[in-house]
C-alpha cells in the first residue's frame, strides 16, 4: 500500500503537467492570435495602400500634388508610424497597376546672387573662396508633398505610338457610316491611327506644347528668364495675353480653352512654374519673393518690378531638364537638315536618318543647351 509520501509526491506530479499542459494550451492559443492579428494588420496595411492609391489617382486627375498631411489624415489615421510600409505597398500597387509611382517634389536649390552677378565676383576675386556673390548651391530639400508620374519605359511608349496594320484594319471596321457621324464638333469621330498610344487625339496638346516652349526658354537663359522677355518671346510667337490656348487636338470650341494669362496662373498653380520677384528693373534693391499670379509682373512692368520666370518643382519631377534640352536639339537639328536639304518642313520625322552626322549634330547641340543653361543638366530621379 503506498504510503502518504507517495500519494504526495504522485498528486504533486500531476498537478504539475496539468500546470504545463495549460501553458502550453494558453502559448498555443496566444501563438494563433498573434498569427490572426498579423493577418488582421497586413490586411489593414493593404487597404489603407489602395486608399492611398485611389488618392494619388484623384489628385493627379486636377494636377493637384498630394500633401503628406493629407495622406495623414484621409488615409493613415492612428497609423502613422507605418507610413513607410504603406507607401511601399502603394508603390508596388501603382506599378504593377498603372505603369506610375509616387514621386517627392523638391525644394528648388536657391542661389545667393543671380548667375552673372556671381561670375563677375568670382573673376574679380579668385583667390577669395569665400567671396560675396559666388554661387552657393543648397542640397535640394522634400516639401512633403508628391505627384503621380509615369514608369513606362520609353522604347515601349515609342512601339505603342508606332502604326500597326492590324489596329488600322480594326479601328476601320468600327468607323460608323457617314450617315450616322455625329455632326457636332464636340462630338466628332476622330480618324483611326493604327497605334495604341495615337498622340494626335490626346488632349491638352497645345497647352503641354506651349508649356514645354516656355520650360525651353527658362532653360536657355541661365533657368531664369525675365517676364518681359518671355512676352516679347511670346508675341513672336503670336501669342498675346488674350490669346486663347487650346485644350483638346481638335478645333478648339467655345470656352474649351484657357487665355495665355490664364494658362500661366494655372502652370504656376501646379508646379510646372514658378514667377518670383527678384527687385526693381534698376537693380538697386535685391529682394526675392513669389508673384501671386501672373498678372501681377504684367502689372507691375510700368513700376519697375522685376519678375523671372522659373521651372517649379513639378517640372523639374515630371519633365526633367534633360528631355526637354533633347526636345530643343531634336528640333532644331531636324529644322537645320531640312533646311540644308532644301525639303518641305511639313514631312514626317521617319524622313530624318539618324546618321553619325546628324548624332554628332544634335550633340553639339546639347552641349551648348548645356552651356546656355550655365551649367549640368539635371537628371529625373
Amino acid at each position: 500500500m503506498p504510503s502518504q509520501t507517495q500519494n504526495g509526491r504522485r498528486r504533486r506530479v500531476e498537478e504539475d503537467v496539468e500546470e504545463e499542459d495549460g501553458e502550453e494550451d494558453a502559448y498555443g492559443e496566444a501563438e494563433d492570435e498573434g498569427e490572426e492579428g498579423e493577418e488582421r494588420g497586413d490586411d489593414d496595411l493593404d487597404r489603407k495602400a489602395r486608399d492611398l492609391v485611389r488618392l494619388a489617382l484623384f489628385n493627379e486627375q486636377r494636377r493637384t500634388p498630394l500633401r503628406r498631411d493629407e495622406i495623414s489624415k484621409k488615409v493613415m489615421g492612428s497609423k502613422s508610424r507605418r507610413f513607410a510600409e504603406v507607401y511601399a505597398r502603394a508603390q508596388q500597387l501603382l506599378s504593377t497597376t498603372f505603369g506610375m509611382e509616387l514621386v517627392e517634389l523638391q525644394h528648388r536649390v536657391e542661389e545667393k546672387e543671380p548667375p552673372k552677378e556671381a561670375q563677375k565676383e568670382k573673376d574679380k576675386d579668385k583667390k577669395d573662396k569665400n567671396a560675396p556673390g559666388l554661387k552657393k548651391k543648397a542640397a535640394p530639400t522634400g516639401t512633403k508633398t508628391y505627384i503621380l508620374r509615369s514608369k513606362l519605359d520609353p522604347r515601349l511608349i515609342k512601339i505603342a505610338t508606332s502604326p500597326d496594320a492590324d489596329i488600322l484594319r480594326s479601328e476601320q471596321e468600327d468607323l460608323p457610316v457617314d450617315d450616322e457621324r455625329p455632326k457636332d464638333e464636340d462630338e466628332r469621330v476622330s480618324d483611326p491611327s493604327g497605334s495604341i498610344i495615337a498622340w494626335e487625339n490626346a488632349d491638352n496638346l497645345g497647352s503641354i506644347g506651349l508649356l514645354y516652349v516656355i520650360l525651353s526658354l527658362v532653360l536657355v537663359h541661365g533657368r531664369n528668364l525675365p517676364d518681359t522677355e518671355l512676352k516679347t518671346y511670346l508675341r513672336r510667337l503670336r501669342l498675346t495675353p488674350n490669346t486663347t490656348v487650346p485644350y483638346t487636338s481638335r478645333v478648339p470650341l467655345a470656352g474649351m480653352g484657357l487665355t495665355l494669362e490664364q494658362f500661366l496662373q494655372a502652370c504656376i498653380r501646379q508646379g510646372y512654374l514658378d514667377l518670383q520677384r527678384i527687385g526693381d528693373a534698376k537693380g538697386a534693391q535685391k529682394k526675392r519673393g513669389r508673384a501671386p499670379a501672373a498678372t501681377q509682373a504684367a502689372n507691375a512692368a510700368d513700376e519697375g518690378v522685376v519678375y523671372e520666370w522659373r521651372w517649379g518643382p513639378r517640372a523639374q519631377a515630371e519633365v526633367g531638364e534633360e528631355d526637354i534640352a533633347r526636345f530643343v536639339a531634336d528640333f532644331m537639328v531636324e529644322r537645320a537638315r531640312r533646311e540644308a536639304a532644301g525639303g518641305d518642313e511639313d514631312e514626317d520625322d521617319e524622313d530624318i536618318e539618324d546618321t553619325p552626322e546628324v548624332r554628332k549634330m544634335r550633340e553639339r547641340t546639347l552641349g551648348g543647351i548645356e552651356r546656355a543653361a550655365g551649367g549640368k543638366l539635371a537628371q529625373l530621379s
